[in-house]
């Protein structure tokens, strides 16, 4: 092993002792059942907007972002504009009211909103494929970038990742992996702004060391069929899958109040914004010094000791390492926690609330785990773009209908949540066993959310308004408590400051 793997290795080990010793500090803290769930309420907008950086710049933000750009160029810089973007949508229509709604989990707020088990069900099963499907990426490049570096066995690095969050999850819940994850945003951005300061001087003054430059856009690289339908597609799935995303809208249920919630977005816009620069700067890079890359999604790895060199290459490569895995485990903590909440709650038959959790994060963490070499095939971005098209197609439609239009039913929710949600699954499924497929018909199962958005909308509000019988009796009591704020105390119906 070169000098360049053993500091890359020593770089994890720190990034894992680090992780493992901030959340062990959750355990001096967790005692409670919403403790576990939600952080009590209590977390302030600044860490809170730290913990969503850090578990939403997954794999895909860190790694595969850069490996699309230098493989299809600048068409794929939607990718992080819709991932950034996707939280004014949030911010303008859901975030507030979803944190009035006092739940724990979405399925929590569509049992609230449409007062039927048979919604809460539905929505059980979607949290939990989502999330599975968002994990898988995760374990998958953690074994890439074990095996790049070490030679081990590609399911090595995702044992790693699986038992570090499993561990830092069990000790604590939400409130261990909030410190966590706030750091390890700050790790992460560190780790690509620091390389990156070091590449663009020598890009400047001496170029790459063996490498002749070429003109990155200029590369006879193969380019994605039918790209203005993907990229449209690509548009919507972001922009509109944000807040489909289990993992992200359990963190406003962590915060006080809605004004907290609507800060914490706008925090969160600042910090994305400033480290969705570096990818694509990544990216163009990569194009220019290694067009040949056999695997696109390792050019943000490989990068710094081809055009900085030497023991200061090495020790960059070392750094970007550790924030690649600082950026599988937050993202990994996050999607545990959301998944773990809903299957302890809706599908394990124990009654201890702690219990049920812990139990479920084992499962939340072993089924995609053993799931991840199906999806090898693809890129790590495009897997998490399947993820985002499904939420699109059904969370957010039942959120904006649930949240702004009284007249959603309980069988036009679940129609849409299965048509839409159900199609967008399929899809994916289809593309992750079978591999890319060409034409038409792979540019749509690729790329679902063009389609499935507009029939899970149109099936929700044509079958709500066929079945206005099946409007939740307390829809009126329900639609007050989501648009009205805090400082009042709705449930009472008498419109006192809770103070008194």
């Amino acid at each position: 092993m070169g000098v360049s793997s053993v500091s890359s290795v020593i770089a994890i080990v720190l990034v894992v002792v680090a992780a493992v010793l901030i959340g062990a500090f959750g355990i001096r803290v967790s005692r409670t059942t919403s403790d576990f769930y939600v952080a009590s309420r209590t977390v302030t907008p600044l860490w809170n907007a730290s913990a969503i950086g850090g578990e939403y710049l997954s794999a895909a933000s860190f790694l595969g972002i850069a490996g699309l750009i230098l493989t299809y160029g600048a068409d794929m810089l939607w990718l992080p504009v819709g991932w950034t973007g996707g939280y004014l949508v949030l911010l303008v229509l859901v975030s507030a009211p979803l944190r009035r709604s006092g739940a724990y989990t979405l399925p929590d707020f569509a049992e609230a909103r449409l007062e039927s088990m048979a919604v809460r069900r539905v929505s059980s099963v979607l949290v939990v494929l989502i999330g599975w499907l968002y994990l898988m990426p995760q374990f998958q490049s953690a074994g890439l970038v074990f095996r790049t570096i070490t030679g081990a066995p590609t399911w090595a690095g995702g044992l790693l990742v699986a038992v570090v969050v499993a561990v830092n999850v069990l000790s604590g819940g939400m409130r261990s992996i909030t410190f966590v994850q706030a750091f390890q945003y700050w790790l992460k951005l560190t780790a690509l702004a620091v390389p990156l300061v070091f590449m663009l001087l020598a890009w400047g003054t001496n170029g790459s060391p063996g490498l002749q430059p070429q003109d990155p856009w200029a590369l006879p690289l193969h380019g994605r069929e039918h790209p203005v339908y993907a990229t449209y597609s690509l548009i919507l799935a972001t922009f509109l899958g944000t807040m489909g995303l289990p993992h992200v809208l359990v963190r406003f249920y962590t915060n006080p109040d809605g004004r907290a919630a609507r800060r914490t977005t706008l925090v969160v816009l600042s910090l994305l914004g400033a480290f969705y620069l570096m990818p694509a700067i990544y990216g163009y890079l990569g194009r220019i010094y290694l067009p040949n890359l056999d695997r696109p999604d390792a050019v943000v790895l490989t990068l710094p000791g081809h055009l900085v060199g030497g023991v200061a290459g090495d020790l960059l490569t070392a750094l970007v390492t550790g924030g690649a895995f600082a950026a599988f485990l937050s993202t990994s903590s996050g999607l545990t926690v959301s998944v773990a909440g809903v299957v302890g709650q809706d599908m394990l038959r124990i009654k201890d609330g702690v219990r049920a959790f812990r139990v479920a994060t084992v499962l939340a963490v072993l089924v995609p785990f053993a799931l991840a070499g199906t999806a090898r095939a693809l890129p790590v971005a495009d897997v998490v773009g399947l993820a985002f098209a499904v939420a699109a197609s059904s969370f957010c439609p039942l959120l904006v209908l649930g949240i702004w239009w009284r007249r959603l039913t309980t069988a036009g929710a679940v129609a849409g949540l299965l048509a839409g949600g159900g199609m967008a699954c399929g899809a994916v499924m289809v593309t992750i066993i079978g591999g890319p497929h060409t034409g038409w018909l792979g540019a749509l199962l690729a790329q679902p959310a063009a389609w499935t958005v507009p029939i899970s909308f149109t099936v929700m509000v044509v079958v709500s308004l066929l079945t206005p019988s099946r409007v939740p009796p307390n829809v009126a009591r329900t639609m007050v408590r989501l648009h009205t704020p805090e400082t009042l105390d709705v449930d009472r119906g008498d419109w006192r400051p809770r103070s008194t």
